[in-house]
């Protein structure tokens, strides 16, 4: 094959294969430019996204505040460091504590480094304020988890994928099943200082714990003393139809982790949000981020919590996730075996006899949605919350036609 008769997109693709760490299997698609819950590609063909950079564009792409609100920021300054003040990092945080009814933020940019402070301010409320010995701390996790993919974090993963190859790993961490919280008390020792969840398990494939479980985690950190820290870096941020889906779930945890949709899909934005009783352990020169809390990130960030302040994205997940899983729902048994979620978010189990889940969604993309699949036969639909009732039921529309088709 000649280079002109190469396609745009198959050399696009080809030139970034030759150089980027294969590290992921992204689906055939060169993605141009967006708007709304639609994106482009570089051949002129349009996507409706159902996966929404795994909630980080809750909001939609392009979306016209968030980008008056970069855009405003770009032309003033950008980074500062946390050595100075900046005019933007003070509305921001007070703004964001607000929001979740808390005293204090850490900023940081990335989910995984918001779980990691966490874990350190975790650590550090056990032994200055808990009484823990030294070096002696553990923390309980849950089976099934996805945190993120530093080495600490995938420590306590009991994904082969992400451990293969990557000890030795880090101690202090207790893993129990997800959903069980029985199992959870009695994991806890004098040692324990904290557990560590996610609300509603993505990765895993948007696995919903029974209704009793989260309330019942609160009342047990509660009583033996350990802090309860919700991993709301997909879940939160009005993709449930909350504000943080413990909202959902009538709980307050000690500490929130936010990322994704905090910065917009615009810039990598992520926050730890406590107390000043938890997060009031920090002291100068013991945790840092040269772009945590920088300006331009600040900016985004206080547009993001504004729109949600009104909560009009929360109640219009909560509508259009009504909508969604009603429409889903028609499907089990005509090619689907399984579904759960909760608002804008699905986890939808493929029956394996028909195809994989990565075959099902190189047939979506083809016919113009973008979703991801996980777990072999399960694909998960995220889209933006700004999505129409009309290009939601589209979608369902196709992912029915695919299963349709795979039925023979």
């Amino acid at each position: 094959m000649t280079n002109e008769t190469v396609s745009p997109q198959l050399g696009a693709i080809a030139r970034e294969d030759e150089h980027v760490a294969h590290n992921y299997h992204p689906l055939p698609v060169v993605v141009e430019s967006g708007e709304g819950a639609w994106v482009t590609d570089i051949e002129g063909r349009r996507y409706l996204d159902c996966l929404a950079a795994y909630s980080a564009v809750n909001f939609g792409h392009s979306h016209p505040e968030l980008v008056r609100a970069a855009t405003e920021q770009l032309g003033r300054i950008t980074l500062t460091s946390r050595a100075f003040h900046n005019d933007q990092l003070g509305p921001f945080v007070e703004a964001l504590a607000r929001l979740a009814g808390k005293d204090m933020v850490l900023p940081m940019n990335t989910g995984a480094e918001a779980v990691e402070s966490g874990i350190k301010v975790a650590r550090a409320w056990g032994y200055r304020v808990k009484g823990v010995a030294p070096d002696r701390a553990n923390i309980i996790v849950a089976d099934g988890n996805f945190h993120g993919r530093t080495i600490t974090i995938v420590s306590f993963s009991d994904d082969a994928d992400a451990r293969a190859d990557f000890g030795p790993f880090t101690p202090g961490f207790r893993s129990v099943p997800y959903g069980d919280a029985a199992a959870l008390e009695a994991a806890i020792d004098e040692n324990t200082v904290a557990v560590l969840l996610e609300p509603i398990q993505g990765e895993a494939g948007i696995l919903v714990p029974p209704s009793d479980y989260l309330p019942a985690v609160r009342e047990i950190t509660e009583r033996h003393r350990v802090l309860f820290i919700a991993d709301e870096i997909q879940s939160g941020l009005g993709r449930t139809g909350a504000t943080f889906q413990c909202d959902n779930a009538g709980v307050v945890p000690d500490l929130y982790l936010l990322g994704k949709a905090l910065g917009g899909g615009i810039v990598p934005v992520s926050a730890v949000v406590g107390n000043r009783d938890v997060l009031g352990v920090l002291q100068p020169g013991q945790h840092g981020s040269t772009f945590g809390g920088n300006p331009l990130a600040a900016a985004v960030g206080s547009a993001v919590v504004g729109m949600l302040a009104t909560g009009e994205y929360q109640a219009r997940a909560r509508m259009l996730g009504e909508r969604l899983h009603a429409s889903l729902r028609r499907l089990v048994g005509q090619g689907v075996v399984g579904l759960r979620g909760v608002g804008l978010w699905a986890g939808i189990d493929i029956d394996p006899t028909l195809a994989t889940g990565r075959t099902v969604c190189e047939m979506l993309l083809a016919r113009g949605v973008l979703a991801k699949d996980t777990h072999g036969a399960t694909i998960r639909l995220a889209p933006p919350i700004v999505v129409s009732e009309e290009d939601l039921d589209w979608a369902v529309q196709q992912l029915a036609d695919v299963l349709a088709e795979l039925r023979g």
